[in-house]
């Protein structure tokens, strides 16, 4: 299901005015905001679909790199949450951390792999933070 996104324009109502949109600077962080819905849903899983099949901490850099296989405890905020996958990471942080469950960021054509767990990138807490597994 996909709920929420970005872009558009974003307006509000003006004070005094009877239902009048005008224009307002803002961002909506579509990653924040599908966050929050999963939440708000109970969502067993939480997953980000994108271009890139894992999360490379410097994409669009010329030293790209995937994340090294295996577990990363608690660096996650340190390795990850910088370039454009920043804003991803951070929602799959803000999910596992208040629900729990784990949060996957990975490419469309591998979903069913990504739900499986053989696939994409999976941030979960456990009794010692935060886990990270490309």
């Amino acid at each position: 299901m996909i709920c929420a996104g970005g872009g558009g324009i974003p307006t509000m109502y003006q004070k005094g005015a009877d239902r009048k949109l005008i224009g307002v600077e803002a961002v909506i962080d579509k990653d924040l905001c599908t966050e929050l819905l999963a939440r708000d849903l109970d969502a067993d899983l939480f997953v980000m679909l994108t271009d890139a099949d894992a999360v490379l901490p410097r994409l669009g850099h010329p030293d790209t790199a995937r994340h090294p296989p295996g577990h990363a405890r608690s660096t996650v905020g340190h390795r990850l949450r910088g370039g454009l996958h920043g804003p991803k990471v951070n929602a799959a942080c803000a999910f596992a951390q208040a629900t729990g469950k784990k949060a996957a960021i990975g490419a469309l054509e591998d979903l069913s792999r990504i739900i499986a767990g053989e696939a994409g990138t999976t941030i979960s807490v456990d009794g010692d933070g935060m886990i990270c597994a490309t």
